[in-house]
């Protein structure tokens, strides 16, 4: 595989800088049109090689575009990680202290979570509980519309969980600081926030990648005990294995009961 840096990597890296995170389909996109626009030889398979070369010359700057997936609806995304800040730290330079410790107050509530949400009720109850300095619920308020679109947290309907970006970028800190709590997706090997869980042995799986392995069973059997799944199995409605972005949130709390992560 070719390791020289073109003008059209140069510019794929440009974009995905100024954006810090892109679904898969806009990044396919811009990986065609990177190289048209740059005569680069492109093919409409290669573009994690494409994106390989990149991070071959990103490795001496500790940076790397990662791929990752939506834990919502399975899309993939590509992101640009700092390797060598793999903690909340890297934040800092955005929000003050007590912004950070609310966040962190606000990421223990959704991993602590069953099914890998926190309502905006108690994350705002934490906000004069803060140590660092206490903040008005109007504040907190503020500060989670910040994270939203700084795209370190989602909001749905009153209810926030970590963003793919977040996950993608933190997953280190995560299964370090709640190594206790969390898991990794026995089919993808990512890490799993929002997750079902096998009842017997305890391995877990994002909605929608249960949603592809069972799509063509009629009993579903967990992949590692092979015990009966008991969860509802999440519907597959797209080509491209992605479930659909509208699923009813009552259908995601029913097929991740019994999902504790402890």
């Amino acid at each position: 595989m070719a390791t020289q840096m073109t003008d059209g990597h140069r510019r794929f890296l440009q974009v995905l800088m100024s954006h810090g995170i892109m679904e898969g389909s806009v990044a396919r996109t811009l990986h065609r049109d990177c190289c048209e626009i740059h005569k680069v030889y492109y093919a409409h398979d290669k573009l994690d090689d494409f994106i390989n070369v990149v991070n071959i010359h990103l490795q001496p700057f500790f940076m790397q575009i990662r791929k990752g997936m939506s834990e919502d609806d399975g899309r993939t995304y590509y992101a640009l990680v700092n390797l060598a800040e793999t903690e909340i730290s890297k934040m800092a330079s955005d929000y003050t202290e007590n912004e950070l410790e609310l966040f962190r107050k606000t990421m223990d509530v959704i991993i602590i979570s069953e099914s890998g949400f926190a309502s905006s009720t108690n994350i705002l109850n934490l906000a004069d509980q803060l140590k660092t300095k206490k903040m008005k619920k109007k504040e907190a308020e503020q500060v989670l519309q910040n994270l939203v679109q700084e795209k370190w947290l989602s909001e749905r309907d009153g209810e926030y969980t970590l963003h793919t970006r977040c996950i993608m970028e933190m997953e280190q800190y995560i299964l370090s600081n709640y190594q206790d709590l969390v898991r990794k997706c026995n089919i993808c090997h990512s890490l799993a926030i929002q997750s079902q869980v096998c009842e017997t042995c305890g391995i877990g799986m994002h909605l929608p990648c249960a949603g592809k392995y069972f799509k063509a069973q009629t009993e579903p059997h967990c992949p590692h005990c092979n015990e009966f799944w008991p969860h509802e199995i999440p519907e597959i409605n797209r080509p491209d294995s992605q479930l659909p972005s509208s699923a009813p949130r009552e259908r995601r709390r029913t097929s991740s009961s019994g999902t504790r992560r402890r």
